[in-house]
This record gives C-alpha cells, structure tokens and sequence, in this order.
C-alpha cells in the first residue's frame, strides 16, 4: 500500500515538476513516470529494510 501510494505521490511530484518547467505532454510523461520509478522504488527498498529489522 505505501508503495502504490509513493508511486501516486512520484507520477504527481513529476508531472508538476515538467508542467512548470513548461514541458510538452511527452515531457510530463517522462517527468511522471521517471519520479513514480524512483519513487516506487526508494519506499520498496525502506518497505523491505524496515520489514527485516522490525521482526
């Protein structure tokens, strides 16, 4: 669930980021899904550390 949620917040941040840079809609596109992929996966790797040293 968070990790869903750190991808929705990426693909916004992203897009936001491209549309005041006054970016085309292909420029918004990759903004969006390149900060939803590194979003994503900072919260999988912080998901499975804090996963293994909790238990």
């Amino acid at each position: 669930m968070v990790i869903l949620i750190a991808i929705l917040l990426g693909a916004v941040f992203g897009g936001y980021r491209a549309k005041k840079r006054k970016g085309r809609a292909a420029d918004i596109a990759q903004y969006a899904f390149a900060h939803a992929l590194l979003f994503g996966l900072i919260a999988l790797f912080v998901s499975l550390i804090l996963d293994r040293t909790l238990i």
